[in-house]
Parts: structure tokens; sequence; C-alpha cells
């Protein structure tokens, strides 16, 4: 289910995290659904289970997953509330680059075009 690039610059834990947020917006991975465990996670992805227990760790701290002594992590209930969340505070990160855009002569139509593509890609056909 998680794939690792070796050879990205992107911290292993990193992509990691990315994914399993994903996984929770497409709804593969569903609230109160255990993920799989660290030391599973690790041998499949041939990884140190340290890295594996970084990422649940900030997944924890993001208040994504929560974990269940001797049971495991499961995703929270509102794992795609708070996901949500925190990609409304990168808005002003991306309104800056639609800045630069523009200064660089992307037409606004380009942009436009851009952001639905990307909501057709993601299913919201908003």
């Amino acid at each position: 289910m998680f794939q690792i690039d070796m050879m990205s610059r992107r911290p292993v834990y990193e992509q990691i995290v990315d994914q399993v947020e994903r996984y929770i917006l497409l709804g593969i991975l569903k609230s109160d659904e255990q993920i799989q465990s660290v030391r599973s996670l690790s041998v499949e992805l041939a990884v140190n289970p340290n890295t594996i227990q970084k990422a649940f760790s900030e997944l924890d701290r993001r208040g994504i997953v929560y974990s269940v002594p001797g049971r495991g992590c499961f995703v929270s209930p509102n794992a795609v509330q708070r996901i949500g969340n925190r990609k409304r505070e990168e808005l002003g990160s991306f309104t800056e680059e639609i800045c630069e855009l523009a200064l660089a002569g992307i037409e606004k139509r380009e942009i436009l075009d851009c952001v639905d593509e990307a909501y057709q890609r993601g299913g919201k056909n908003v």
C-alpha cells in the first residue's frame, strides 16, 4: 500500500505521513480503522522501525491518528477535518505562489484551468 522513494529529498517519515493523510482523504483509511503496525510496515518497506515510529508520532501529534497501548494506531474520527484545517493554513503560501506566477506573466485563465484540473483529479467537481 505504501511506497517510498529512496531517491527523494523528502525524508522517508514525511513520505509516510503524506501517504497516510492522502489515504484518509481518499477514503482508503477510514475513521477508527487500524493502521498497519510499525513492525509490519518496517518489514514491508525495508525501513528502520524508528523511522516508521517517527511518522506515527507525527500523525499522532497532528491528531490524525491515536494509539491504543498494546493494540496499535487507529485513524482519528476527525482526521479528515484536521487535515483540511492544516491544508487551509497552507493557502497563504499558495497565494504567494500565484502572485509569483502572475508576475511571471502567467494568465489568470491558465491558473484557473490548473485549479479545475486539480479538482477533477481529486474527484471534486466543484
